[in-house]
């Protein structure tokens, strides 16, 4: 700690923590890494280079504020959440999302911390009743707990990532101790969404039994948030669950979608081994398949390339790019949601969820720079959607743009 040898600097520091303290609620911090920050990603790596710096910076801030006025909204007092559906309901993943954003943009928006301890508020208004740091995962247009409080995985470790990186944006001095709250739903999360016999994430801090147990979910593969957690902890446990989670992505990979590189919505283990879901698991016919959930798997673990230049899902990243240029013969307009892991489409419908995460992962090698400047182009221009494929699309565009960045 600094000596200060003379006493008007003490005084006056003594007085600059103490407005530190009292900050109102609705005034926001100047940001330590304001939008944007052009991050640099590894080695190798490539961003679309049809479009300037600039043109991207500002697409991403035109989604933002497309983004903002359609999906945040105020909830209780010095309170926001994220409208998930035309009902007026939300969910913890949309709550990570959202909280997510606000950081990332503060700097751009002046009233990004605001938003961002709003929602923070929220988070800590409805606990889950397995874990007081962990989320319950749904509530109706009236903010009530609804289909169960307990928690949904993929929103705590947004959530627990998220307030990471309001530490690094804003400091933990202010009315919210955001590294301590961070620590706390980390703690939570391998507490009660780990399986610690198998160091697999569960659903949730309720699949504690039977099949549910066992299973995990792909797109909660979130490995960039993991180690940010073992750095902001010094938990090695989580050491665990990273290099778990690489061997079920090449598992999968290597047994069920050797042609194809694509990850199934949910991931069983059947004899110690770990294999698609059947149909009907969860939540319907394609829990086996790329669907609705594993469509952010593209985005999700290509980050961790971006940012770490860990290889080990690099070959799995590689063949999935492979095939889906070939599949939309190099047109993003050709993207399908929803495929068998085999290459073989559900649907023949596009949407914003599956084209924009394709983008990411291209993002890996020089040889896609073509198809990546063609998602990119396709995803700025692309007609509004609904709350999911909007977010997905904004995440993917940050991360397009060379703005992501991690704790």
């Amino acid at each position: 700690m600094k000596v200060f040898r003379n006493s008007i600097i003490r005084k006056s520091a003594a007085l600059f923590c103490a407005v530190l303290l009292i900050l109102p609620a609705g005034l926001s911090l100047a940001a330590n890494k304001p939008f944007p920050q052009h991050t640099s990603y590894t080695s190798g790596s490539i961003k679309p280079n049809n479009v300037t710096q600039t043109a991207m910076d500002n697409a991403v801030k035109s989604k933002w504020n497309s983004w903002k006025g359609s999906f945040l909204k105020p909830a209780a007092t010095g309170q926001y959440y994220v409208k998930y559906n035309s009902a007026g309901e939300t969910v913890s993943e949309a709550h990570g999302y959202g909280m997510i954003f606000t950081v990332l943009m503060a700097g751009y928006d002046s009233n990004a911390q605001s938003y961002f301890d709003g929602l923070y508020r929220y988070y800590k208004a409805h606990p889950s009743d397995n874990n007081p740091y962990l989320m319950a995962w749904k509530q109706n247009s009236s903010f009530q707990n609804i289909e169960g409080a307990n928690s949904a995985t993929d929103g705590d470790m947004d959530i627990a990532y998220a307030l990471l990186l309001a530490d690094k944006q804003w400091g933990s001095n202010g009315s919210i101790n955001y590294l301590q709250a961070a620590k706390d739903i980390i703690n939570a999360i391998m507490s009660n969404d780990v399986n610690q016999s198998q160091w697999t994430l569960r659903l949730g801090d309720w699949a504690t039994s039977g099949n549910y147990n066992t299973a995990t979910r792909p797109s909660d593969f979130m490995l960039n948030h993991m180690k940010a957690f073992r750095a902001a902890t010094g938990d090695a446990r989580w050491d665990n669950v990273i290099n778990k989670t690489y061997t079920i992505i090449n598992s999968i990979y290597n047994g069920y979608s050797s042609n194809t590189g694509l990850l199934p919505d949910f991931v069983v283990m059947s004899g110690g081994n770990y294999q698609p879901a059947a149909a009907g698991f969860l939540e319907g016919a394609n829990d086996g398949k790329y669907y609705y959930n594993s469509a952010r798997t593209p985005w999700r673990i290509t980050t961790d390339y971006l940012m770490t230049g860990d290889t080990r899902a690099l070959n799995q990243l590689n063949k999935m790019n492979t095939f889906i240029k070939s599949a939309a013969n190099n047109n993003p307009a050709n993207i399908k949601a929803g495929y068998n892991l085999n290459g073989t489409a559900l649907v023949t419908y596009n949407s914003g969820a599956f084209y924009a995460p394709f983008g990411v992962s291209a993002m890996t090698s020089s040889s896609h720079q073509s198809w990546l400047n063609s998602v990119w182009n396709y995803t700025v221009n692309a007609s509004a959607e609904g709350y999911y494929e909007e977010s997905i699309k904004l995440f993917s565009m940050i991360v397009m743009s060379g703005n992501w960045w991690t704790y």
